[in-house]
């Protein structure tokens, strides 16, 4: 029995070509994906389909969704927590936040991951598979129709790796920037990673106009190696040049994303040291208070300290600042509402 077709992941041209090499006239294609595009879930739904192409559709085809299984609201900042479950029952976390420009979503792109980085909650859960393209597409559809609200602005900075799950992401980029789709600029969309240095040279020669924000959270090797196992594969003297050159054929500034975590990562000497290594680069360094998940003993650095850290940034003309915490009280970090929900016996 030949596989169902994940039709929520196909751009409109393959659509098109689908519906037609299968003799149903090509406006029927722009049809269903507008209804694709509103977040329906059966193909009954698309109301102005006729029954036998609706056959054909069920026979061959799925929709994938994401439906909502848990929900947090926090009472500080109004910031909202998903566990979201697809068809096979797996489950990922999504953040929304509210800022004044307007409301940002903060997706996965891999049910766990395998990078194994100390500090980070998700990969204590292990790796299960990739996210389709329509899988993280439905993640924003789900909120915004829960939510009530446009979304305008996206981060895969959720559980997973996107650089591992590079083609999936390439074509949801695609999709989520699509006229006829959801409409969200490129350079609305912030891209995270650990630091997959070949992958991050594919991203710069597709020039998509994202913002490539890469997860440093050391000034050597050595140190970045005791946290990140990333590390052991791709030197920073790598990573680096590997920024530098997405800069270069870009013209996008990086940021790197930079974990404070007290008499481990913080100390003036390691500021120092990271300045020196991104001397002359076109780059942004976000300062993040480490979130305390359990069995990892780290505790963020007091807000004297990343004052100090930014201060000695700063003289050497490196812009910096400390991600705003949002979702405390919700543990809006991803992994941990997963975990949770793994332990209660779920997937």
């Amino acid at each position: 029995m030949n596989e169902l077709i994940d039709i929520k992941s196909m751009t409109l041209s393959e659509l098109t070509k689908f519906v037609t090499e299968n003799n149903y006239p090509k406006f029927r294609a722009k049809q269903i994906y507008g209804w694709l595009c509103k977040n329906v879930t059966e193909f009954d739904e698309m109301k102005n389909i006729p029954s036998d192409l609706k056959l054909f559709l069920k026979t061959s085809c799925y929709i994938s969704v994401a439906n909502i299984e848990k929900k947090l609201v926090s009472r500080y900042d109004k910031t909202v927590k998903y566990l979201f479950s697809f068809n096979d029952g797996q489950c990922v976390e999504s953040v929304v936040m509210r800022y004044k420009h307007g409301y940002s979503i903060c997706i996965s792109t891999q049910v766990g991951c395998k990078m194994g980085c100390t500090f980070c909650a998700t990969g204590k859960s292990g790796f299960s598979r990739n996210l389709t393209p329509s899988e993280m597409l439905n993640q924003i559809e789900s909120a915004q129709q829960d939510l009530g609200v446009r979304i305008s602005n996206v981060v895969l900075m959720g559980m997973g790796e996107p650089l591992d799950n590079f083609d999936n992401v390439v074509k949801f980029l695609n999709l989520v920037s699509s006229g006829e789709g959801l409409n969200i600029g490129m350079r609305h969309i912030t891209l995270s990673t650990c630091g997959i240095v070949p992958k991050i040279y594919e991203l710069a020669k597709l020039h998509m106009g994202i913002t490539l924000a890469v997860s440093l959270h050391a000034p050597n090797d050595d140190l970045r190696q005791r946290t990140m196992p990333i590390a052991r594969k791709y030197s920073m003297d790598e990573l680096l040049h590997a920024c530098r050159e997405y800069f270069k054929i870009t013209g996008r500034r990086v940021t790197f994303e930079y974990s404070m975590i007290s008499n481990v990562n913080d100390s003036d000497e390691n500021a120092r040291e990271l300045a020196n290594r991104l001397s002359g680069m076109g780059c942004h360094v976000n300062l993040i208070p480490v979130n305390s998940v359990e069995g990892t003993g780290y505790i963020k650095s007091n807000i004297k300290r990343q004052q100090a850290f930014i201060n000695i940034l700063a003289s050497k003309n490196i812009e910096a600042t400390v991600r705003r915490t949002l979702g405390s009280d919700i543990n809006a970090s991803c992994g941990q509402l997963k975990r949770k929900h793994i332990e209660e016996g779920g997937q």
